[in-house]
This record gives C-alpha cells, sequence and structure tokens, in this order.
C-alpha cells in the first residue's frame, strides 16, 4: 500500500467513532456515565412504581373476590334457609282451614267437616300444582317400576297382569320428574286349582 492510501484509511477511521457517539447521542442514550446511572434510576423508579400501582390492584382485586366470595356464600345460605318461604306461605292458609274444619267437627256436623275437608284437599292440590307438584296416575294403569313401588302382588282374574289393582299412597311428581313414588300392589295372573 501507498503511503497516501494509509493516511486516507487512518483517516477514515477517526471519523467514524464521532459518528458512533453523535449516533448514540441522539438516540437518547447519554454518552457520560453519570448521565446514564441517572436514566436508569428514573426508569428504574417509574417501573417500581408501576410494580406498586399494579401490587396495589391486585390487592383490590384480590379483596373484591374473597368480598364476592362471602357473599355468594352467604347468599346461598339464605336461599337454603328460606328458599321454600314462597311454598310454605300458599301452604299456611289450607292448614288454616283444617284448623277451622277440625274446630268446628261434631257428631251433628260430620258431612259438614267431611265436605270442609275435601275443600281443603282440593286447595292444597292446587297449591302444589302451582309449583309442579302433580300426582303419579296409578290405579288401573299398568305398572312401572320407574313411577310405582310394589308392595304386593295379588292374584286377580278380573285385572290385566301388571296392572295397578290398589293405590295404598299417592306418589307426586315435581316438574316431570319422580318427587315420590306410588305405593301399589299389583295384579298377577290366578294360579288354576289343577296344580
Amino acid at each position: 500500500m501507498k503511503k497516501d492510501d494509509t493516511e486516507t484509511v487512518g483517516a477514515e477511521n477517526s471519523e467514524q467513532p464521532e459518528k458512533t457517539a453523535e449516533t448514540t447521542a441522539e438516540a437518547g442514550v447519554a454518552t457520560d456515565p453519570a448521565e446514564r446511572i441517572r436514566q436508569l434510576e428514573e426508569a428504574l423508579a417509574a417501573k417500581d412504581a408501576e410494580v406498586s400501582a399494579n401490587w396495589d390492584k391486585f390487592l383490590r382485586e384480590r379483596a373484591d373476590l374473597e368480598n364476592y366470595r362471602r357473599r355468594v356464600q352467604k347468599e346461598k345460605e339464605d336461599l337454603m334457609k328460606y328458599g321454600n318461604e314462597c311454598l310454605l306461605l300458599e301452604i299456611l292458609p289450607v292448614l288454616d282451614n283444617m284448623e277451622r274444619a277440625l274446630d268446628h267437627a261434631s257428631e251433628e256436623s260430620l258431612s259438614a267437616v267431611i265436605e270442609g275437608v275435601n275443600l281443603t284437599r282440593s286447595m292444597l292440590l292446587s297449591v302444589l300444582k302451582k309449583f309442579g307438584v302433580e300426582p303419579v296416575e296409578a290405579k288401573g294403569a299398568t305398572f312401572d317400576p320407574a313411577f310405582h313401588q310394589a308392595m304386593c302382588r295379588v292374584e286377580s282374574d278380573d285385572a290385566a297382569p301388571n296392572a295397578v289393582i290398589e293405590e295404598f299412597q299417592k306418589g307426586y311428581l315435581l316438574n316431570d320428574r319422580l318427587l315420590r313414588p306410588a305405593m301399589v300392589s299389583v295384579a298377577a295372573p290366578a294360579k288354576n286349582g289343577s296344580e
């Protein structure tokens, strides 16, 4: 290489560090170490404030969640405790009518008592129907273990096999789901006397 070429290369190298310092200053990064430390401390303080704000938000959200859980638990307990209040308010007048019928019962007024009890029974059935409770049809129907509970089998020539002959206790459905099965006796074919 010639001497002139070396000087040109050296001159180019000396200009490049100045461009780098200018570029660094333009990008917002300080060249002075003290200035750089000050910038980093400011950034750290900003991040600390952000962390503190986020921690406060987290604690508030956590407290809100705990309060929500407690409120829901209390509402659930109240619902379990007082959920049937509406049904009971509807049944209380039926109880009142039964008590009135018993207060006025005597040998002379037996037919009036029977009539009062029948009216009270129909009132109670209407209240139960209002809340989705309906009786299961049993007598004369074919035995269905999903709705009937067989208490005994009775031999009968008059009824079809597996037909319900007698109902000991009514069954009820709650919104088409079995609440209580009907207790029934079921017909069995009569045995021949030749055996």
